[in-house]
């Protein structure tokens, strides 16, 4: 590894927002709403109940920067925190609702083209969902984020596809991200929701694309890319493919084995060791890995990339695909790539 390599400037595809406030929400209670205690700390509510505990690097452009600069990242893609998607209300409010943060968030990010805005959308209606994100990058908007679910409909139900459809015909990147996690005694301690949960729902997700069909019928075009490493697809993946042949009956529902289908979507490198990081390089290849942080929240990565910046096993091109390359050509024209620091 060459020094240059090691210092090479990251494009952070995985980051969060939360506005510094915004109007009441459309729809029933209990609503969401943001308690700001004082200029740098407030917590999400919905209802009565504490949801999350933020800071101002949730709202901040400034302090957001700072700590690009810190990290050595160009470019960081900034996505709704997931509880705003409102896919459990009436497809207007969550229009409603997806109107009023992509805003804000558009207000967040023009204090620089470093920090490149992904929408939401009220994906439980796809004409909704087409017409908010036609909107949304109309007004700036680079990509869109998306849940793993709706309801009990993955990503290979019908209404859904019809929105990823929409998504490469416009040559849009999209985000998946765990959301709406099951609950129940098991999971609501030691954050199992989180530590088991996310990885469970991010392989259930891709999964959906492969067995559900969705790849053998949405265009290579669909450029879409998973939270937290894919969650646990990449390590069982033998075990899907030796399903899909000792039991072709039940799960042979896709044209070719799940191994097939590795180089139609990337993963982010959320994963923090470098055994895992490895794994999802030699499963899905060097150009379907890119550095992510969930910033600005504490499972996150700080700095971003640093597994990829310190694992002895990449050498300087694989590297510089991981840091900057792969999230450059997944991000697109749209992205302004010639931002300065």
């Amino acid at each position: 590894m060459t020094a240059d390599a090691a210092t090479l400037p990251a494009v952070d595809v995985h980051s969060h927002y939360v506005p510094r406030g915004w109007p009441t929400l459309p729809g029933p209670e209990p609503r969401l709403w943001l308690d700001v205690r004082t200029a740098d700390e407030a917590t999400m509510m919905i209802g009565s109940r504490e949801f999350r505990k933020v800071d101002s690097t949730a709202w901040s452009a400034e302090r957001r920067l700072a700590d690009m600069d810190a990290d050595g990242v160009d470019l960081q893609v900034v996505s709704p925190t997931p509880v705003f998607f409102s896919y459990d209300r009436a497809p207007d409010e969550a229009a409603a609702i997806a109107r009023v943060f992509n805003d804000l968030a558009l207000e967040i990010t023009a204090a620089s083209p470093r920090l490149v805005p992904f929408c939401q959308v009220p994906l439980q209606d796809p004409d909704a969902a087409c017409a908010e994100l036609e909107r949304s990058l109309a007004a700036g908007h680079v990509g869109v984020e998306i849940g793993n679910h709706v309801g009990d409909r993955d990503l290979d139900d019908a209404g859904v596809v019809t929105f990823l459809e929409h998504c490469a015909a416009l040559d849009v990147p999209v985000f998946v991200h765990p959301w709406d996690l099951p609950g129940g005694p098991r999971l609501e301690r030691w954050m199992a929701q989180w530590l088991a949960g996310m990885p469970a729902e991010t392989h259930l997700s891709i999964l959906a694309l492969v067995l559900g069909g969705v790849f053998d019928r949405v265009s290579p075009d669909l450029r879409i890319c998973f939270a937290h490493g894919g969650g646990s697809f990449a390590h069982w993946l033998g075990r899907m493919d030796n399903a899909w042949h000792q039991r072709h009956d039940v799960i042979g529902t896709s044209e070719h084995p799940p191994s097939h289908y590795v180089d139609r979507f990337s993963v982010d490198s959320v994963v923090f060791e470098e055994a895992p990081l490895r794994l999802l390089v030699d499963t899905l290849g060097a150009d379907r890995v890119m550095v992510g942080s969930d910033y600005p929240y504490p499972l996150g990565e700080r700095p971003a990339g640093a597994v990829v910046r310190r694992a002895p096993f990449l050498d300087d091109a694989s590297r510089c695909l991981l840091l900057r390359e792969n999230a450059l050509a997944w991000l697109g024209p749209r992205a302004r790539t010639d931002a300065p620091r």
